[in-house]
């Protein structure tokens, strides 16, 4: 559900934005840090809108890598100390036993 309410609000994004988009068509002049450019502003609203995305979507690629790492990293971790567990629990059962045969020889 909670990925169909995800394209939904993509659709409905693309769809403000496409209109929006349309709307303004008028040239218009774009002063770039070392240049200026005359280009439409469809143009400029369409890619300040791909490149948003873009970037947005490399910052949730980084953090998803990064939760990936950790989640390996835990479950190793987790892997070893369930071992460890193990290890324990049998040399406490082996004393315990150890402890019943003794006290019924005693």
């Amino acid at each position: 559900m909670k990925g169909q309410t995800y394209v939904i609000a993509a659709l409905v994004f693309a769809l403000i934005v496409a209109t929006f988009a349309v709307i303004n068509v008028d040239p218009v002049e774009v002063n770039y840090l070392f240049f200026t450019s005359e280009s439409p502003l469809i143009l400029v609203i369409l890619v300040s809108t791909l490149l948003g995305g873009l970037i947005t979507s490399g910052f949730g690629i980084a953090h998803l890598i990064g939760a990936k790492k950790k989640i390996r990293q835990l479950e190793s971790e987790n892997k070893q100390l369930r071992a460890a567990a193990a290890v324990n629990f049998e040399s406490e059962e082996e004393e315990a036993q150890v402890e019943v045969i003794d006290s019924e020889n005693n």
